[in-house]
């Protein structure tokens, strides 16, 4: 069997979830505008350049979900996935998935961005494993804190590799273990797979790609 990991946001989504969370709960009204856009937009051109202080950053997009009743939340997100999310999932995307399911593959998304606004995109592609940034719940609702680890750069290969352990798995498990992505962000972790791919991928992971002899791909 082999292992099949996929980033999320710009890599089997054609935009970016977490960005776009904040887009739609200032659309919806449940967000100021005028304050939250101009952070949303500075987190994003931080992770971009690959200096983002991602305990920074969930602190500030977990405020919405402490703010809000999980009920509330769940019709939202139910709302932002049909409407906004459903459009970012391209043809190529679905096939690259179901080519590793009929392989027989196990097969993980694994983000940076929380894991309730990404399970059910994660599931919209046939995908029951998820490692993201998980939010810390009390009775069910959120405290608007991070629970352990956020899966982030090394974060990814320390998350991964404790969900490996508590399945009795390891990397070397696998004769070969694949992992996705559009970022220079999961250097950490394509450098630990056998088969490193880019997607769609930024100027620094494609130039060090080529650098590498990595495949680079696109799903757009």
């Amino acid at each position: 069997m082999n292992l099949a990991l996929f980033d999320l946001d710009n890599t089997i989504l054609a935009g970016d979830s977490d960005y776009n969370w904040s887009r739609f709960l200032i659309q919806e009204g449940y967000l100021d505008g005028a304050i939250h856009a101009e952070k949303n937009e500075k987190f994003y051109a931080d992770y971009k350049d690959g200096t983002l202080d991602i305990f920074a950053f969930v602190e500030f997009q977990f405020k919405p979900l402490a703010r809000n009743p999980r009920s509330v939340l769940n019709q939202l997100l139910k709302k932002y996935v049909e409407e906004v999310i459903k459009p970012m999932i391209t043809d190529k995307a679905r096939a690259l998935v179901k080519g590793h399911q009929e392989a027989g593959d196990l097969i993980i998304v694994i983000t940076a961005t929380n894991s309730f606004i990404t399970k059910p995109i994660a599931a919209l592609f046939g995908i029951e494993n998820l490692i993201g940034t998980d939010p810390e719940e009390k009775e069910g609702e959120f405290t608007g804190k991070v629970s352990g680890l956020p899966s982030f750069k090394e974060g990814k290969v320390t998350r991964l590799e404790a969900w490996l352990k508590s399945k009795n798995l390891s990397l070397a498990s696998f004769e070969k273990s694949y992992f996705y992505s559009d970022s220079h962000n999961d250097l950490p972790l394509m450098e630990k797979v056998t088969h490193p791919v880019a997607v769609d991928s930024d100027d620094i992971l494609s130039e060090y790609a080529t650098s590498k002899g990595w495949p680079q791909i696109s799903l757009r």
